[in-house]
């Protein structure tokens, strides 16, 4: 009897073990979520996926003779309890000028929080023309506990935008980093632990 549970007992353990490496692994890629998206993004050029900020080389001349409407759009990721949303929903712009808009964050938990907004552009023929040279969007934003926070965003539509596109629907969507982060400074701990003995 104590043979024929032997084998049950291996099997049993590899099946654990193979069940803990799944998990392990979903872990890991929930983590990598973001980058892995923007590297999709910026190699198959989908999903309206917007450049990184953008150095103007020379004067821009504004076209005054027409307008473009830009509209923002603000969504949290899975399990992003940030209040996060546009304070304009929506700007009319001559081509060729830089605007000014500002985004609203707050967070309400009791923890400090890690967000990460990753943008997006529709009609995604308008990305080649949509300027970033100052975005919230470039870097993480760490709040505190309760913290709240106006968040710049500047850019120029292109005046080589298509005469047939009227309308520019910029989303944002934020992604909780703070996970993330915490894992990184467990890993720079150890190695730091490791390189000194």
């Amino acid at each position: 009897m104590a043979e024929s549970q032997q084998p049950s007992t291996r099997s049993n353990a590899r099946v654990i073990a193979w069940c803990l490496a799944g998990v392990v692994g979903m872990f890991g890629f929930g983590f990598a979520m973001v980058p892995l998206y923007e590297v999709f993004c910026d190699i198959t050029g989908i999903n309206g996926k917007t450049g990184g900020r953008y150095e103007s080389v020379g004067q821009l001349e504004r076209d005054e003779t027409r307008t473009v409407e830009v509209q923002f759009i603000a969504q949290n990721g899975p399990g992003m309890p940030w209040v996060f949303k546009p304070v304009t929903r929506s700007v009319e712009v001559h081509p060729g000028e830089a605007t000014t808009v500002t985004f609203y964050a707050e967070n309400p938990t009791t923890d400090e929080m890690v967000g990460q907004a990753v943008p997006s552009l529709a009609p995604a023929e308008g990305t080649l023309y949509f300027h970033k040279t100052e975005c919230f969007c470039f870097n993480q934003q760490t709040l505190q506990a309760g913290e709240t926070v106006r968040m710049p965003l500047v850019f120029i539509v292109d005046q080589a935008l298509p005469e047939h596109i009227h309308k520019l629907t910029l989303s944002y969507t934020l992604y909780d980093q703070s996970k993330l982060r915490e894992v990184s400074r467990i890993e720079q701990a150890i190695t730091t632990t490791n390189g000194n003995g």
